[in-house]
């Protein structure tokens, strides 16, 4: 039901961003308003992102298979890298053309960019309402990202014609064009971040491998733990697994000991474990034992 809640919202916005996106080209034109273009450009990478987070949206929903044996989450990553790096480049091209009409201010049809303006920020206002602002999918997070940037843009394009209004300064119109293009490199840059840092299996924010290897090691019947690796399996999954050594004993009774480990890494928000059992040392015996590669020993971790 989650699901199918989050894809009518996506579809909603779908067909908003392009009623939006008309309007801010066809009065960016009349207008001769760059701010207004610009935020027509953050506007179409807006229904861009949307459409690749509905398809991602459907393909993430896919069961766990031979090919993805964790299942298709991280397609919603690749949207969301894909959706922050269009992000940069807009924000790009709008500090270029930017920079191109401070040196040289064109004149200003403030009460056209005025009335698009306020237009496309009710219809950000109500993207922003329907997306909503908390998502535990980065996916999500990238798409509410995007219209939160086309959001502020808008009220800057609002402010930047009341003042060309009043006091004629069309130079306003091309700085307002620079921080709607810094604030969508900032959003963007954010996105690429964390998508990256999962795709690159870092130990996510809050999960220190020592810190958890220390807790491990204080429960009854550890002699001590190693091997251990601390990664996200999509955004807001982590995963453990290690190595534990335990005295010699009954498989019932060092499944006990597993429990217990289990139990303590749920505590602390992990839910996917893999537990190796030891009653003897490995070669390598540290927190984090080395890949072995290469004379038979491809892949296989000591």
């Amino acid at each position: 039901m989650m699901n199918l809640t989050t894809q009518r919202r996506l579809v909603f916005s779908f067909a908003l961003t392009f009623f939006i996106l008309a309007a801010e080209v066809i009065g960016g034109v009349l207008s001769n308003s760059l701010a207004l273009l610009s935020d027509a450009g953050h506007v179409l990478t807006d229904a861009f992102a949307l459409g690749l987070s509905l398809a991602a949206l459907k393909i993430g929903q896919r069961p766990a298979d031979y090919r993805a044996t964790f299942g298709y989450q991280r397609v919603g990553l690749l949207a969301a890298m894909i959706n922050g790096a269009s992000l940069v480049v807009i924000a790009i091209f709008i500090l270029i053309e930017a920079y191109r009409r401070i040196k040289s201010p064109p004149e200003i049809g403030s009460s056209v960019m005025l009335a698009v303006a306020a237009a496309g920020l009710l219809g950000n206002l109500a993207m922003a309402l329907v997306l909503g602002a908390r998502h535990h999918d980065l996916n999500m997070k990238s798409v509410w990202l995007h219209v939160l940037g086309d959001t502020l843009s808008s009220v800057g394009v609002i402010a930047a014609a009341l003042i060309i209004k009043l006091t004629g300064w069309g130079i306003l119109d091309p700085i307002v064009s620079v921080l709607v293009g810094l604030i969508v490199i900032m959003g963007g840059w954010r996105v690429i971040k964390e998508a990256l840092w999962i795709f690159l299996e870092l130990s996510p924010a809050g999960f220190h491998a020592e810190d958890i290897s220390d807790k491990i090691s204080k429960l009854p019947g550890v002699r001590c733990v190693h091997d251990v690796h601390v990664w996200s399996i999509g955004h807001g999954v982590p995963a453990f697994s290690a190595h534990v050594q335990v005295d010699d004993q009954k498989i019932s009774e060092a499944d006990a000991v597993r429990k217990e480990i289990e139990g303590e890494l749920a505590r602390i928000g992990i839910q996917h474990s893999v537990i190796q059992m030891e009653c003897a040392q490995c070669n390598e015996n540290g927190l984090y034992c080395p890949m072995q590669y290469g004379h038979g020993h491809a892949g296989h971790m000591h």
